[in-house]
Parts: structure tokens; C-alpha cells; sequence
């Protein structure tokens, strides 16, 4: 089964996580990037607020054929319990006919999310496989 880790890291947590996930997986690993990257301040307010509106940031084009993978694991950081807004644009890139994992990282490992996640996955025709909160604190 061909495997992609696919990820977004504001503050290097979550790309580090990620690169050990591509590692123990054998996974390929693709990285989300921010056209414009915000501050500090501006990610943690305005970010988090469109984090919980389910928004999106504009990114660079994403790398990886999503429809090439039969697997995807899809790796962000939790902003305000959400994914963070650069993350959006993979969930609706998903191709149909995936199995999603989605690891969500953050320093509590709680996020709100899952429900609302599996939901707009099933919207694109694929299937959350596995969730998980993972605290970057390991």
C-alpha cells in the first residue's frame, strides 16, 4: 500500500512528528507551505480564528499526486482545537477513494475536530481511517 505523510508546521513540531511517521510508515512525506506565512500573533489570532471557521490560507501548489497514494496521513498542528488554515487545502484536495489518517499535534493533544473532519472527508468520497491527538510533548 502506498503511503503519504502530508503535514503542516508552523513552529517545527508537527514536521518533526511527521518525518518520524514517513520513517516507521516507509512513507513518502510532503510538506504544505504557506505563501505568505504569518507572524506569531497574527497565526495564533486571526489564524485560530479561521481555524475554527474551517478556512483557508493560501499555500504553494502542493507537491505530491494525491491520487497516486492509497493511503494518506495527514499531519497538522491544533489551532483554537482545529486544524490549522493552510491544512484545509489538502482536505479539499482530498481525491475520492482514500483512506484518510488524520494525527492531529499539539502541546495539551486534545483537539474538537474529528467529527467535523470525518464528515468533509466523507464529502470527498473517502474514508477517515484513523484519528488521532498526539501531543507534541513526547
Amino acid at each position: 500500500m502506498k503511503t503519504l505523510v502530508i503535514y503542516y508546521s508552523y513552529t517545527g513540531n508537527t514536521k518533526k512528528i511527521a518525518e518520524q511517521t514517513a520513517k516507521k510508515e516507509n512513507a513518502d512525506i510532503c510538506e504544505v507551505v504557506e505563501k505568505n506565512r504569518p507572524g506569531t500573533v497574527k497565526a495564533f489570532t486571526a489564524g485560530s480564528f479561521h481555524a475554527m471557521r474551517g478556512m483557508k490560507s493560501e499555500v504553494e501548489p502542493i507537491t505530491a499526486d494525491l491520487s497516486s497514494y492509497d493511503r494518506l496521513i495527514v499531519m497538522a498542528p491544533v489551532w483554537a482545537g482545529n486544524p490549522a488554515p493552510a491544512m484545509n487545502n489538502v482536505f479539499d484536495a482530498l481525491p475520492s477513494g482514500k483512506e484518510v489518517e488524520v494525527i492531529m499535534v499539539s502541546a495539551s493533544g486534545k483537539s474538537s475536530c474529528k467529527d467535523r473532519l470525518e464528515q468533509l472527508i466523507g464529502s470527498r468520497g473517502s474514508r477517515l481511517s484513523g484519528f488521532t491527538d498526539l501531543s507534541s510533548k513526547q
